[in-house]
Order: structure tokens, then sequence, then C-alpha cells
């Protein structure tokens, strides 16, 4: 979407409608203004034919969509790896199908659900993976009755683990195809459904194979592959989910700092504790000893010494008169004192703190960006090769070579 001048803000892709921002890599100009795309595949549709995704009216330029306005309860999730992906109210990442997050934070004691649920699904399915695993290697030394038993006892113990612990990657995956960028989700999606899929063929209908598919009775099963898949990946996103659960608590520790009512001064001299919400900038607040300073703002009358170590580390607290700068959330020790304030809510020290954690934990670094870049290159050559190796092992391999090749 073009932008001309204004404030960041979310704003649409021309070709498909997603919403992006000034950060993203793909962008171009069109008339002398700059558009930006969600992804190299519809940067290159606008550039063959900027007319189609253009408008009519103005300059000819595609129109810009209005920022989203956070009406009241609502507010504004974003996506912790796809940042410009933004909405009012809670969702899913159209891109990698992660749960989207608030993009301001806020004090509240709620547990991670993408990890209480990860962490569920790892460990109720991980003892299913173990004895899927020990049967795929060392199954054959035990007599079955006969050999298609062996693979039905392990799809018995895959189905579930397949369809339920990996359910939230299969759609990842989907999601990966419907938008047109392939990443890893696309190659975990393929490999461990083609796995499944081909071994439950195998199980069910042993018969659709060509009879040089037998090994030692039976057609070979891969689902010990699909459940080690699913079962590796669960784990590294719960460590990734608990790492950021870290980084939320971190964040909830701070924004812990900041005082939740203030004492303010009326014009007619009545004192009233409200809101820090409603503490405006110009007020005449009243700090009484043992109290926290509620915003940023100087001080008017009186005299204290300031506890400023949550800001600086500084032990000794520093004295307070007329005139001083007092920083918000910083403790006052002894005396009373009366200031103005002088900036309020995310203008605070406190809330510029917590915003720059905030940004930091959802930025990216380079070579992150660049592995984002290169892996929808790499992915569509990995299935490339996958293809190719299927193909020269069916037609060169050595017989059964179609069973190789699979």
């Amino acid at each position: 979407m073009d932008h001309t001048g204004s404030d960041d803000q979310s704003l649409k892709d021309p070709v498909c409608g997603m919403a992006v921002t000034t950060h993203s890599p793909h962008m171009t100009e069109h008339e002398g203004n700059p558009v930006y795309f969600c992804s190299a595949g519809c940067k290159t549709k606008f550039l063959a034919n900027p007319a189609k995704y253009s408008s009519s009216t103005d300059s000819g330029r595609p129109s810009a969509a209005p920022p989203i306005q956070s009406d009241a309860p609502g507010a504004i999730y974003t996506c912790p790896m796809h940042p410009q992906i933004r909405q009012v109210g809670p969702g899913s990442c159209p891109i990698c199908g992660m749960i989207l997050e608030p993009e301001t934070p806020a004090l509240v004691d709620d547990e991670n659900l993408e990890l209480k649920d990860f962490r569920r699904r790892f460990f109720w399915t991980l003892p299913l993976t173990v004895i899927v695993a020990v049967l795929a290697m060392a199954g054959h030394r035990v007599h079955w009755p006969n050999a298609a038993m062996e693979s039905w006892i392990e799809f018995a113990l895959s189905l579930p683990l397949v369809l339920w612990a990996g359910w939230p990657f299969f759609v990842r995956a989907a999601q990966s195809v419907i938008h047109r960028s392939p990443n890893m989700w696309t190659l975990i999606g393929l490999g461990t459904s083609a796995a499944f899929l081909y071994s439950v063929i195998a199980t069910l209908a042993p018969g659709v194979f060509p009879a040089s598919f037998i090994v030692m009775g039976r057609v070979p099963v891969y689902f010990e592959a699909a459940a080690v898949i699913i079962s590796l990946t669960l784990l590294g996103q719960l460590l990734e989910l608990n790492a950021r659960s870290q980084t939320s608590a971190a964040i909830k520790s701070l924004l812990g700092l900041a005082p939740k009512t203030a004492r303010r001064i009326n014009a007619d001299k009545t004192e009233e504790d409200v809101p820090i919400d409603e503490v405006h900038v110009g007020d005449t607040l009243r700090v009484r000893p043992g109290e926290k300073v509620p915003v940023v703002g100087v001080v008017l009358d009186g005299g204290s010494a300031v506890d400023e170590s949550m800001l600086t580390g500084e032990p000794l607290p520093v004295m307070k008169r007329v005139g001083d700068k007092l920083i918000g959330a910083t403790l006052n020790t002894s005396g009373a004192l009366v200031m103005r304030s002088e900036r309020v809510g995310a203008q605070t020290v406190l809330a510029s703190i917590v915003q720059m954690v905030t940004q930091a934990r959802r930025s990216k670094a380079p070579m992150q960006r660049m592995a984002d870049h290169v892996a929808r290159y790499f992915v569509l050559a990995v299935v490339s090769v996958a293809l190719l190796t299927l193909v020269g092992w069916g037609l060169f391999g050595p017989s059964p070579s179609w069973a190789y090749g699979l």
C-alpha cells in the first residue's frame, strides 16, 4: 500500500489485501509514491500490471487503507514473527499460524494459551512417539503372527499423534500455501503428511502396491518418521514459546512497577485519589512519603529524597527540590512533594522502556531477515529435489526402484 508522509501504520498489500507496514522489505514506487507488499510474489504481480491494482481515483495510486482503530475495549493484536500483521482482537497469523499477542502489553496474569496447548500435545503424545520409533527400529526382531500386524500397531499408535498433536502444523502449512509464502511449515506439513498417508495406504490396502514393494512380508511404512518429526517440532515450539513467555513475565514485572493511582489536587484545593489513567498533563499531584511518583513531572512545592534505583541503579536516594524533575514509578522516601504532571500514559519513561523491550522482542536480526528471505527459495528447492529423486530412482534405480524412490 502506498504511504505518503504519515506515521507508520497498518497498510494493505494492493495485490492480496494483506496488512503490511512501511517496514516491509518488499517495496517499489508507482507514480512517485512508495507501494509496500507482503511478499516478493505480490510485488512481481504488481509490477507486471500496475493498472490492474491501482484505483481510478485521485492520481491513480493504490488507495491507502485507514489505520486500524482500537475501539475500546478492543485492543490491537500482532504476530510475534510478522509484526506487519495487525488486527483488532485475538486470532492467528495468516502467514505462519502463530497465536497473535497484544501489541501493547498489559499487566494481566494470564498464561500463554499456545504454550499450554503445545505442552499438553507434546507430553501426552511423547510416549506414543517412543513406542512407534522403537517398533520401527527393532520390530523385525519380534515374531509377529503375521508381518502386517506391526504396521497395524504403528498405525493405531501414530494416528492420534499425527492428527491431534500435529494438527497446528498442518494448518500452518496449508496457510503458507494459500498465501504463497512457502516456509519451514510447508516442508514439515508436506513431509509428515506424505510419510503418514503413504503408510496408511500401505497398511490398509497393501494390495495396491506392486510385489516389488514388499519387504519382509509387508509394504514398509514410515509412521515413525511422521511421529518423530512432529514430536521434535513440538519440542522446538515449546522452547521458543517458553523463552517468549519469560520475556513477557519480565515486561509484566516492569509494568508492575508503575503506581495504579495518583493523589490529585483540584482547583478548589480538595484532594482525591484517581486512577493513573485519569491523570492529564498539567494536573497538580501530591506525592506522600512512601508513595511512588505517579508520572513524569516537576516539583512545585516541598522537598524529599527520591529513590531512582529502578531506573539508574543508584542505591542512594536523590534529593528533589522545587523545579527538579521527577520520574514516574520512582519512590518518594521521606518528605511530601507537590508536582505538576508533564508526561503521562505512553509518554512516561517506564512506558517507553516497556515499548522498547516489546519492539526488540518482535524485531529480527539481519541474519534472521535474510533467512526468512532465503527460506521460500530453499523450500521450493527441497521440493524440487525430492521430486527429481523420486523420478530418478524410479526410472534408473535398482529393483524395487520405485520403492527406493518413495
